[in-house]
Parts: structure tokens; sequence; C-alpha cells
């Protein structure tokens, strides 16, 4: 289980069922340790297709407590929420998002030296210059990988977080907004203020197995980053009701199940996909991630084909109006889209925006810290799974 499956809800599922045996015990022991490309058993590698949501986060909880139960899987369903959570706090906080492009309109507009040397994985650091080029040829890297990576950046190398925000936002296949940025500032020391996460050589050394061992090379005692205090949360916009009548579905690359959309009393006569891939940066998007995201796009599309019974195809953004207007819609619905470059694309068409039940109980309990989430997880999962079958 060792690369990453193609972008669809087939392959994904195919996956999902053969990792589901170790999301127990096996996850929780091997999770922080990567032996490296071609190694990997104790990740599940769908984090492209959880992001995309050709799998939900409900099945992913679903399958681990159907294999494990919820005490022995709770490791792995934490890191599912952790997910939520990111998207919640952000969702309550947008400007936050708007303080990460403006640092990174500024970065890019004067890259520092040492930056491309970073990118082209030439800094002499065997660690960080093996984890560049797999991020570039891959577009992934392990959890662990990308904590050490981007301390590296900010305290080591010194480069703009914000520049390796936007690094990772272009290759990942997993990008997103929340999870990027909010990752990247807790690295920082920006997210909990005043509390850093600083890579230690020994650390990278045991839980590489050994592979790398960057003694003398990294700064250790670093003092964190401070931007200032997070705002407080807002009150998050109530889903859109959906009225009965005709209606254009709208897909988009943040929610690619159409299937277990509530549409309410909506008669859905088209469904159109738009990309919008290519702004996740102003630089653009590396090819790789471009194609993962284009590919889960045409496979939700064949999907909601079948599912709805109409016309389903990729549609550009400033054509939306009249694609609706010529299968006579009434009114453009899609799934919410977090805060983040879809949001900011799709804000224009005013649609209809429909939030799932796991947002809408997820994201109002991210006020505070992770930690103080946490404790909504049992409840939170009995809510959302337990009563419940797993959308499939």
């Amino acid at each position: 289980m060792t690369e990453i499956a193609p972008p669809s809800r087939a392959a994904a599922l195919a996956r999902l069922d053969a990792f589901a045996p170790r999301m127990g015990r096996a996850y929780e022991a091997g999770r922080n340790h990567d032996p490296g490309p071609g190694a990997r058993r104790d990740v599940s590698m769908l984090s492209p297709h959880v992001r995309h949501r050709l799998v939900t986060e409900r099945d992913l909880v679903a399958a681990a407590i159907s294999q494990h139960g919820p005490r022995a899987a709770e490791k792995f369903i934490q890191e599912v929420f952790w997910r939520s959570y990111w998207k919640g706090w952000l969702e309550m906080r947008p400007v936050v998002w708007d303080r990460f492009r403006a640092a990174r309109d500024a970065a890019l507009a004067a890259p520092p030296p040492g930056h491309e040397a970073a990118l082209r994985g030439e800094t002499g650091i065997a660690c960080f210059d093996a984890w560049a080029r797999e991020l570039i040829e891959t577009g992934w890297l392990h959890n662990h990988a990308r904590m050490w990576f981007a301390s590296i950046w900010i305290f080591t190398l010194r480069l703009p977080w914000a520049l390796g925000a936007d690094v990772f936002l272009r290759h990942l296949l997993d990008a997103d907004a929340a999870s990027n940025t909010l990752s990247w500032r807790w690295v920082a020391g920006m997210q909990t203020r005043g509390k850093h996460y600083v890579a230690r050589a020994e650390n990278i050394a045991r839980f590489t197995g050994g592979r790398f061992d960057p003694r003398g090379q990294l700064e250790e005692d670093p003092a964190p980053l401070d931007d200032g205090p997070a705002p407080p949360a807002a009150a998050l916009p109530p889903p859109d009701r959906v009225p009965e009548g005709s209606a254009l579905l709208l897909l988009h690359e943040d929610d690619l199940h159409p299937e277990s959309l509530d549409l309410g009393a909506a008669r859905i006569v088209a469904v159109a996909g738009v990309a919008t891939a290519d702004r996740r940066s102003p630089v653009g998007v590396a090819p790789g991630a471009r194609a993962f995201a284009e590919g889960a796009m045409e496979d939700a599309l064949a999907r909601a084909a079948a599912h709805f019974g109409v016309p389903a195809r990729r549609v550009a953004l400033e054509d939306i109006a009249a694609f609706a207007a010529a299968h006579g819609a009434a009114r453009i619905v899609t799934p919410w889209a977090p805060v983040g470059w879809t949001a900011d694309a799709l804000a224009p068409l005013k649609p209809l925006r429909l939030r799932r039940d796991w947002d809408s109980l997820c994201w109002p309990r991210a006020t505070k810290g992770f930690f103080a989430f946490r404790e909504h997880i049992p409840a939170l999962t009995e809510a959302l799974v337990m009563r419940g079958a797993a959308a499939r």
C-alpha cells in the first residue's frame, strides 16, 4: 500500500477496505513512523480522496469502528476529525486565510535567496532534500515529514512560512486551505501562540528508521514566530434552504460525493463541474495536483449523471449561469465550499450552499484548541456514524 490510488470513488473504497484492518492498534503504533516510499504500511494514503470527498469522513470512521470498535480505533478516528476541526476553525475566522494570502503574495513578489534551491532539493540537508523531491515528484508526503519539512523551512532555512505553505498548496494532491494554512501556522508557533514545532535530528533519525540523521545541520532552539492574537470565532453562516423546483447542481473540488447530498425538494436538471485547482496560488498548481483534481471531478460527474439521470459535464466558471439557463434550472445549488480558493471563486455566482450534517455538527465546536474539540468526538461519532450507516 505504497502509492496513491487513482482519483475515483471506487479506487478509494477499495483502498479503504484494504487498509481497514490496520486502522486500530497498528495505525496507533506506526502512524508516526516514515520508513519511506515503497515501505509504508501504517498510513492509508487516502488523504487526497478524503480532501475531495471521493470518500467521506463518515466512510472512514464507519470502517474503523466496524473493524476495531471505537476504543481500539480511537487514534485513527481522532485524525479524521482533525480535518474537520481545522476546517471549522478557519470557517469561523476567514480573516486568517486573508492574512495568509497577503503574506504569500508579498513573499512571491520578492522570493528570498535559497528559495529555489530548497524547492529543487539542493540545500545539502539530506532529509529535507529527499522530501522536497518526493513532494515535487509524487504530490504527497508523510504527515510527520510535512512537519519536519515545515520546521526546517521556517527555522533552519529561514524562509517565509507563507511561501512554504504555498509550495504545499501547489504540489500536494490533498492540499486544502484549512489543513495546510493552519498546520504551517502551528509549526511556526502562530496558531497556538508561543508553541512551535521544532524538527530535531534525533526525532528524525528515530522515526525514519535511521534513513536520515541530520545532526549538526538543524536549528533546534529557535524562537517561535508571532503574528498577533487570532481573531475570535464568529458565528457560522447558516446553510441555505433549497426551495422546490428545478436546479443545477454545481460540483467543485471540495465535495465530490453528490450521491449523498441532501437536496431537499430540489429537482436536479443538470450537473456542472467547475475546475478551481489553478486558483490555489497566483503561480498556478503542479501538473500532478491538477490532474488528480480533474480526474476526481470526472469521476464525480460520471456518478452524478448516473445517479440523477441528467447531463453532467465540466463547465467553465464564467459559463455556469448560461449552462443553468440552457437546461431550465431556476437556481444553482452547490455543496458548501469551505473558506479557500474555491469559495472565493464561487462567491460571485451566489449559489445556494448545502452544508452536510457532518460539517454543521463539527465546525461550531472548533472555537478553541483541538484538545477542547476532542472532548466532543465520542458524541459526534455517535450522532454522525453509529446511528446511521455510512454513505457508500
